[in-house]
């Protein structure tokens, strides 16, 4: 029964929308036959009893074949095939043209007409003149108060049904006007504009699509009171990162929705329609430009090579295996542990480019035979190392894992890439890896040393990107703080005092890519990822971007430094200089001198005391990492205010 209503409700949907070109036909007919009509009336003084009788007859004669001319002409020019629901400028022109092209018909077919009258004679200028301005009118107005009762009937399903959210614009340019458009004549939408709010003081106490232009940024609080507004859309594609910025500062204060349009490419294709909108995310709030690199210098050692990414299915891993598979490798290889985040990427990856050549291998680093395998089947020629255990304070309640995987993975991932003769290779690093106080930071450094040991004996290039936190990466604190927000709170941050450096993955991911372009052999670089960011003003900036008060409606809870943590992280080590390099954000840590003898002994034995169930391993990194103190979690908690970062 159910599917006999819905049919039934098809069929009448159609035949609606087939009545709609014959019904507006028909109104033509009439309106452009009393169009002319009136302009006989009004040429003689709006008196009928003063126009002759042959005008009246030439009237009569003329429109038959009129009537026919203009219905082909609308037809040829599209008037009845538009959706008049939303006509705009392009309809209006369309219905001039139209209409001009019909009164020189009218003017072409009168003469004809009156060919065969008894009198040779011709109707007055004025006659047409005044009719092609009446018939302007009519056809318009037919099409467009179309629309406008729509409308009516729309916004009066809108009062009887569920109550509209309440919405400001922020912005009264292209992308603006086209949401207004979108919004409040969709029937779908259950949203209405009620103020738009933009800087161009020309714009202000003017209206967009019938929206008041209520002022600048500086009146959008009074606005949001004003109108009760729900939510805000940015609709500002053009704004730089500074005025985006403090613009969304200022409506996050307000508690409504953030909504915001990704960019300029919309405007490109003139496509601008709600589902462009996302979220307002905290890389919006930073304000700042977002790092540039040069795609030729990645494309020219990239392009034509065979790649090989292990960890290619996590947050760094993932996003590397996209943006080398753009710069066209001869094979792109993605290896890793964990199935399912490799299939995902495998994919999208296959999704956006069928013809990339794509191989997901699943495996451990911790495998020598597995990566032998590897190695010695493909012969990668570029090899990105970013498969690793992480996570701070899981790692030191399970420190042999962190070992295990970081130190020794990277120790037999690198063997095999000097092996079978790879021209580089790129580990991930970390800025934890800087006087480390967890261990995860402890084998990052370790990492980093057998790198640049390796380095020196054989023809593979082999460098290191150490960076800071990434936004919206695995295991990191937005993921972590938006679940607990949806939750309902507490948002819990271990520090009121505690600070991070923090860039977005495809950032990262475009310096390592570019630091790999530059890399000769043993460097060590350094990400530039501009001023750090305090943890408590992420977690609270996050709460009023989902529509809360931070402490009121969603608690902010201290819970403490985890172990292992540091308050804040630092890009060098005392003995490290700086040198620059062609793109400012990518810099170099001038090598350490390294006893290499003492670190491949100790390297054996930190092997075999992962096996066991004592603490000698913790001694042994004393001894390879001199600068790894785990003391200092705590002591930089005192020391923070005199450091200069």
């Amino acid at each position: 029964m159910k599917c006999t209503n819905e049919n039934s409700g098809k069929k009448r949907r159609v035949a609606g929308v087939h009545m709609v070109p014959a019904a507006l036909a028909v109104f033509d007919i009439f309106a452009i036959n009393l169009a002319y009509l009136f302009a006989l009336w009004f040429r003689f003084d709006c008196k009928a009893s003063q126009i002759p009788d042959y005008f009246l007859d030439g009237w009569v004669r003329g429109m038959p074949g009129f009537t026919i001319a203009t219905i082909l002409i609308f037809i040829l020019m599209r008037l009845y095939s538009s959706l008049w629901q939303f006509a705009g400028s392009n309809e209006l022109v369309r219905c001039v043209i139209a209409c001009g092209l019909s009164t020189l018909a009218h003017i072409g077919t009168s003469r004809l007409a009156l060919m065969s009258a008894p009198v040779i004679w011709r109707m007055p200028v004025s006659y047409f003149a005044i009719g092609a301005v009446l018939e302007t009118f009519a056809i318009i107005a037919i099409r467009f108060s179309y629309r406008l009762v729509r409308l009516l009937f729309h916004d009066m399903d809108l009062s009887n049904t569920v109550r509209p959210v309440k919405v400001m614009i922020i912005g009264g340019g292209d992308a603006g006007r086209m949401i207004v458009n979108e919004l409040n004549h969709s029937r779908q939408i259950r949203r209405r504009v009620c103020c738009v709010i933009d800087d161009d003081v020309k714009k202000r106490g003017r209206f967009l699509c019938g929206v008041p232009v209520v002022g600048g940024r500086e009146a959008i609080m009074d606005a949001v009171e004003r109108y009760h507004i729900e939510q805000i859309i940015f609709a500002i594609p053009t704004a730089t990162p500074e005025e985006k910025r403090d613009i969304l500062h200022i409506c996050k204060e307000t508690c409504c929705e953030l909504k915001i349009l990704p960019g300029i490419y919309q405007l490109v294709s003139g496509e601008v329609t709600t589902n462009d909108l996302k979220d307002v995310a905290v890389e919006d709030l930073l304000g700042r430009e977002p790092i540039q690199v040069n795609a030729k210098e990645i494309m020219g050692y990239v392009q034509n090579k065979v790649v090989l990414v292990t960890g290619g299915g996590g947050s760094i891993g993932s996003e590397l295996c996209r943006q080398i598979a753009a710069n066209c490798p001869k094979q792109l290889i993605i290896f890793d542990i964990y199935e399912n985040n490799a299939y995902d990427i495998q994919q999208e990856l296959l999704r956006a480019d069928p013809s990339l050549n794509l191989l997901v291998l699943i495996g451990s680093v911790r495998d020598t035979q597995k990566l032998d395998q590897v190695f010695a089947q493909y012969r990668p020629d570029i090899v990105y190392h970013a498969a690793a255990h992480k996570h701070v304070p899981l790692m030191e309640t399970s420190p042999c894992e962190a070992i295990k995987n970081n130190v020794f993975g990277t120790y037999k991932t690198a063997m095999a890439a000097s092996k079978y003769g790879c021209s580089k290779f790129v580990m991930i690093s970390t800025d934890k890896a800087v006087n480390p106080t967890n261990i995860m930071g402890a084998t990052k450094r370790l990492c980093e040393m057998i790198i640049q040991t390796l380095n020196k004996t054989s023809k593979t290039d082999f460098v290191a990107v150490r960076f800071g936190n990434v936004l919206g990466s695995n295991g990191s604190v937005i993921p972590l703080f938006k679940k607990q927000i949806a939750a309902g709170g507490p948002v819990t941050v271990t520090h009121p005092d505690i600070i991070r450096y923090f860039m977005t993955i495809p950032e990262a991911v475009g310096l390592v890519l570019q630091a790999g372009a530059y890399a000769k052999g043993g460097e060590i670089f350094v990400l530039d990822m501009g001023d750090p960011v305090r943890i408590d003003d992420l977690a609270r900036n996050l709460i009023k971007l989902s529509g809360h008060v931070p402490d009121t409606e969603i608690k902010v809870e201290y819970t403490g430094l985890r172990p292992g943590e540091k308050l804040y992280e630092e890009k060098l080590m005392t003995e490290e200089g700086l040198q620059r390099t062609p793109n400012r954000k990518i810099l170099i840590g001038s090598p350490i001198e390294l006893d290499e003898e003492n670190l491949w002994s100790n390297l054996k034995k930190l092997k075999e005391a992962c096996c066991r169930t004592n603490d000698d391993y913790l001694e042994l990194m004393f001894k390879l990492v001199p600068t790894y103190h785990p003391e200092k979690s705590e002591a930089c908690i005192t020391d923070f205010g005199n450091t200069e970062e």
